[in-house]
C-alpha cells in the first residue's frame, strides 16, 4: 500500500528583494494578498490536501512569520468580549496546533535544492510536497489536492505543470515530455531555465512537488548547478527511468508569480473579484478606471 502524504516542506528563506523596502521589515510571506498573507493560502492549500506536519525552511529575519502562526491570547479575549466572533474564527483558522509545525534553518542561501536538503532528518524515510509560496493558485479544488489525487494512482514523483509562452520557457524548470497522457504526462527529461531556443517543451514547472525521499539522497550528491545552486530539478530529475518515474501534472487553476510586483498586484486584483463582500466596489472602481483611460486617448 502507498503511503500517504502527511508532510511538506515550506523553503521561505529568501530576502524578498524585489519587494524593498516592504522586506526590510517583514518577511515576503506575510505580505498581504487581500487581508490574508501569502503564507495562508500555501498552509491552506497544504491542509486541504491532508498535510498534517508542516516544515518551513527559513533564514535569519524571519521571526515575524514564526510568530504569525501562534495563539495571541491578548488579541483573542479582545474578540471574544466584543462579540466578534466571525474574527475570531478567522483568527482561530491561522493558529497551528503544537508539535505539527517545525522550523530549519538555512544558514546559506544555496538555491531550492539546498533548502529542502536542510528538512531530510524531519522527512525520514516517507514521501513528502513541497510548496512554493510565492505561487499562489487559484483553483476549484485547490491544486495540491488535484495532485494528491492523481499521485495515489501514480506513485513516485509528480511536478505542477503548466503551459507558458516558449519566449518565457527559460525563466522556468522545463519537461521533455515522453508521453503526454492529458491532464498527466511521463517525463524523459527536465532542464532548469535552458537556454532560449533549446527548451525541450514549453511546459513548466511551478512550485508543488510530491516527492519520493530519494530525492534526498540524490540532493546529498549534487553539487551547484544552474545560477551556481543546488537545484532541486536536478534531484528529481535523477529518478527518471527509476521505478519511481517523474511526472507532470498539468492543474485546473490560474497561478499568480506572487514573487514579482506585477504578479502580486494581478494576484490583488483577481482574489479581490472572487470575494463578495468586496466585488461590486472593486468591479466599479476598475471600471471607472478604464473609462476615464479611454477618454485621455
Amino acid at each position: 500500500m502507498r503511503n500517504k502524504v502527511t508532510k511538506a516542506i515550506f523553503p521561505v528563506a529568501g530576502l524578498g528583494t524585489r519587494f524593498l523596502p516592504a522586506t526590510k521589515s517583514i518577511p515576503k510571506e506575510i505580505m498581504t494578498l487581500v487581508d490574508r498573507p501569502l503564507i495562508q493560502y500555501a498552509i491552506d492549500e497544504a491542509r486541504a490536501a491532508g498535510i498534517k506536519e508542516f516544515i518551513f525552511v527559513t533564514s535569519r529575519g524571519k521571526g515575524a512569520l514564526e510568530d504569525y502562526f501562534d495563539h495571541s491570547p491578548q488579541l483573542e479575549n479582545e474578540l471574544r468580549k466584543k462579540g466578534k466572533d466571525d474574527l475570531l474564527e478567522i483568527l482561530k483558522s491561522t493558529n497551528m496546533d503544537s508539535g505539527t509545525i517545525a522550523y530549519m534553518r538555512q544558514h546559506k542561501a544555496l538555491g531550492l535544492g539546498h533548502a529542502v536538503w536542510c528538512a531530510r532528518r524531519l522527512i525520514g524515510n516517507e514521501p513528502f510536497v513541497v510548496i512554493l509560496p510565492d505561487d499562489v493558485i487559484a483553483a476549484e479544488k485547490p491544486c495540491l489536492q488535484q495532485m494528491v489525487e492523481a499521485y495515489e494512482k501514480t506513485g513516485g514523483n509528480m511536478v505542477a505543470a503548466m503551459e507558458v509562452p516558449p519566449e518565457k520557457a527559460s525563466s522556468y524548470g522545463v519537461l521533455d515530455v515522453e508521453e503526454d497522457m492529458g491532464s498527466m504526462v511521463s517525463v524523459k527529461g527536465m532542464v532548469e531555465k535552458p537556454a532560449p531556443g533549446t527548451e525541450p517543451s514549453n511546459l513548466a514547472v511551478i512550485g508543488r512537488y510530491i516527492l519520493s525521499p530519494h530525492v534526498l539522497k540524490n540532493l546529498n550528491k549534487i553539487k551547484s548547478g544552474a545560477g551556481g545552486e543546488i537545484q532541486l530539478t536536478d534531484a528529481i530529475a535523477q529518478e527518471i527511468g527509476s521505478d519511481r518515474g517523474v511526472y507532470g501534472y498539468r492543474f485546473r487553476g490560474q497561478r499568480f508569480d506572487c514573487g514579482s510586483k506585477s504578479g502580486f498586484l494581478q494576484a490583488t486584483v483577481a482574489f479581490g473579484l472572487s470575494r463578495d463582500d468586496l466585488r461590486d466596489d472593486l468591479h466599479d472602481y476598475l471600471t471607472g478606471i478604464m473609462a476615464a483611460e479611454r477618454v485621455a486617448q
